[in-house]
């Protein structure tokens, strides 16, 4: 008596009185199924579910007609309390079904299907708790009640094969046909893409509108927590829809064919139009193409320096000239980058005259006859690309994010550099779209920032485009070298730091880079400071960049004048760094030179670190270990000799090297041997 009388004390001070909990039931039951317009994704799951919510709405109404609404058992209120909750959350995601963007949710269908799975359960959970014997209502509600509690209790997830279907079909228009021998391999049937859209209820105009605008909602929401992937697949799906949108409109204005040759007549053909020979003649020659001579709409800069319309300049390069057209300078790069300083000024020139820039045409001795336009239009209309669309899409966002750089004040530049620095983490196409768009020349004047998250994400944005072959020489060309060897010697984090030697690291790949790099006098300095107050991660990547540069002669010098050798000894004993086999990979190529030799040989605890390598160590450190050791034991390295000779443990391990070693490691230590041999003979 005392448990009951507690638990009613705590349902009454927990929940609402019965009566305002049946009310808010009740109200809010019939909100969700007198929903009107429900959406055409997870059908099968959100009528089950309003069916569900019907029966038990018919519970609540009961409950409140019949007496025992005053007085209830306290489980029947804890059970209508979790059921208040389950059932706002349920209209929650219809809600989201209803109001958010068909496509996404078609793409989510698994994700959506588990969350009405979990709902169900969640039901069924509240019901386990109903007290129905105690309940003055019905028999046919008992029973109603009953099954549906005995369904939700054996109910598996569903996922609607429809819309499995509905999604592999618009996959498939994103994707290329991998039929290499079709004449239209990779090209949408637009048709076909109309039917899928009047699946999922798109079809108008306004419809396909509304659907572009949940879509670009859905990736700002995705890439405020970084989600890469699905930004890139939310641009895929709104290039898609954009291209199907117009295609499917022009493909109606077509129809009709008067309408056509009008729009023809004063779109397409500039010499009916007498004020085009006016415009054409008012262009200050700044803002005149040097190739078309016409207006330019897309400014872009080549690696001369110069500034072209970029299908101009694109159709020049692609047919196969590799030099400036104007100054006749062999372009080291075919890169473009977006001149928003001069599109600017374009964009201006235009409003201060009346004309938008879409509509303005090129001269008439540039001009196509209007037949020839209007059966290439025809074809483009037919079909387009699925890669080109998923590759326009990159490129959108790789230009927005660029002018974001540009033109945006530290808080925008710190998102734009960190959205691209993930855009740049994923794949090689990814990698040349962002430099083609010009991010490189701004991201390396990020580099000097004072805000150490942009500065950050600028270097680990440029680490990224590194990888890209073109890109090294894109970014050595910028000058950004300079900057980098700025932020490796003062970065404002760590990781920055850490990322700028990776990045180093990586241009360093190409040999020419490895003269220019080592040539800068605080570049090695810098790495070797990295190298002996980084983090693991900062110390391990000042390393294989030291690596990479000592592979040119000329830098292993410096490295040892750089104090680099007592710091990688340093390492080969610090097991929490983990980098014991590319310290001693350094250390090989060091070995190489006087300078470092004699660093070598004044170390007490070398030989013996090297002689517990020989047993303990990987294989690639036994490997470099005993061409350390080989290599200080020849040419006068008696003292050397010596020391392993007194070392009770150095030739067991050789031995068992040159039994169980690699081929390498087993050759060289068979000369060491020979060595050590021939040492203790002289000295008896």
């Amino acid at each position: 008596a005392t448990r009951t009388s507690m638990n009613e004390l705590i349902v009454s001070s927990v929940y609402p009185p019965t009566g305002n909990l049946l009310e808010a039931l009740i109200h809010i039951s019939n909100e969700v199924f007198s929903m009107e317009k429900l959406p055409f994704v997870q059908m099968k799951n959100i009528s089950s579910m309003v069916r569900r919510i019907k029966i038990l709405t018919s519970l609540f109404e009961e409950i409140q007609e019949t007496s025992s609404a005053a007085r209830l058992p306290p489980s029947s209120i804890l059970c209508l309390a979790e059921l208040s909750c389950v059932i706002q959350k349920v209209k929650l995601l219809i809600e989201i079904c209803k109001e958010g963007s068909s496509l996404w949710n078609l793409m989510q269908t698994e994700l959506i299907s588990n969350q009405f799975h979990a709902l169900i359960k969640e039901m069924d959970n509240a019901l386990d708790i109903l007290p129905l014997r105690l309940l003055n209502v019905t028999v046919d509600t008992k029973e109603q009640v009953e099954l549906l509690h005995k369904q939700a209790k054996r109910a598996d997830l569903f996922i609607d094969p429809r819309d499995i279907q509905k999604r592999e079909e618009i996959l498939q228009l994103m994707a290329t046909n991998c039929d290499r021998k079709s004449k239209n391999r990779g090209l949408i049937d637009f048709e076909r893409v109309k039917q899928s859209f009047n699946s999922i209820g798109l079809t108008t105009s306004l419809d396909y509108e509304e659907e572009i605008s949940k879509l670009e909602t859905q990736a700002e929401k995705q890439a405020g927590t970084g989600g890469l992937i699905a930004v890139s697949n939310i641009n895929s799906l709104i290039s898609l829809i954009s291209l199907s949108k117009t295609a499917i409109l022009e493909e109606e204005h077509l129809m009709n064919k008067q309408n056509l040759k009008q729009t023809v007549s004063i779109n397409v053909l500039p010499d009916q139009s007498s004020s085009c020979y006016s415009l054409v003649s008012d262009i200050p020659d700044e803002l005149r193409c040097p190739i078309s001579l016409d207006l330019i709409r897309d400014p872009v800069i080549v690696a001369s320096g110069h500034t072209y319309d970029r299908n101009s300049i694109a159709q020049w390069i692609n047919s196969g000239h590799h030099t400036c057209p104007k100054s006749g300078q062999r372009l080291i790069h075919m890169a473009l980058i977006p001149n928003y300083a001069l599109k600017s000024l374009i964009q201006q020139w235009c409003e201060d005259n009346n004309i938008p820039i879409t509509e303005f045409k090129s001269t008439p001795s540039d001009s196509e006859s209007s037949s020839s336009k209007i059966k290439k239009y025809d074809k483009a209309l037919d079909y387009i690309s699925a890669t080109k669309a998923s590759t326009d899409a990159v490129k959108m966002t790789a230009e927005f994010l660029v002018g974001k750089l540009a033109t945006g004040s530290p808080d925008i530049q710190r998102q734009a550099a960190y959205e691209l620095r993930l855009l740049a983490k994923s794949g090689m196409d990814n990698r040349r779209i962002i430099a083609e768009s010009g991010a490189i020349p701004f991201l390396m004047t990020l580099l000097g920032s004072r805000d150490p998250r942009i500065q950050e994400n600028a270097v680990t944005a440029l680490l990224n485009l590194s990888i890209h072959e073109n890109n090294k020489i894109l970014i050595m060309s910028a000058g950004a070298i300079d900057s980098l060897i700025g932020v490796l010697q003062s970065g404002k984090t760590m990781e920055a730091r850490g990322n700028t030697a990776a990045a180093i690291f990586s241009l360093s790949v190409i040999d020419e880079y490895k003269v220019i790099i080592g040539a800068r006098t605080k570049a090695i300095p810098a790495l070797v400071g990295l190298l002996k107050d980084g983090t693991t991660a900062g110390k391990r990547d000042a390393a294989i960049a030291l690596f990479n540069l000592a592979v040119y002669d000329a830098n292993r010098q410096s490295i040892v004048l750089a104090g680099a050798v007592p710091l990688l000894i340093d390492l080969l004993m610090d097991d929490k760094a983990g980098i014991t086999d590319d310290s001693l990979a350094v250390l090989a190529l060091v070995l190489g030179c006087n300078e470092g030799l004699q660093a070598l040989r004044k170390s007490r605890i070398f030989v013996p670190l090297l002689v517990d390598l020989l047993r303990f160590g990987s294989s690639k450190g036994k490997d470099h270990s005993i061409t350390l050791l080989l290599g200080l034991c020849k040419d006068s390295g008696e003292e050397i000799a010596g020391r392993l000779l007194m070392n009770p443990r150095s030739i067991p391990s050789l031995q068992s090297l040159a039994a169980d070693g690699s081929l390498r490691a087993r050759r060289k230590a068979d000369a060491l041997l020979r060595l050590l041999n021939r040492c203790c003979f002289q000295s008896q």
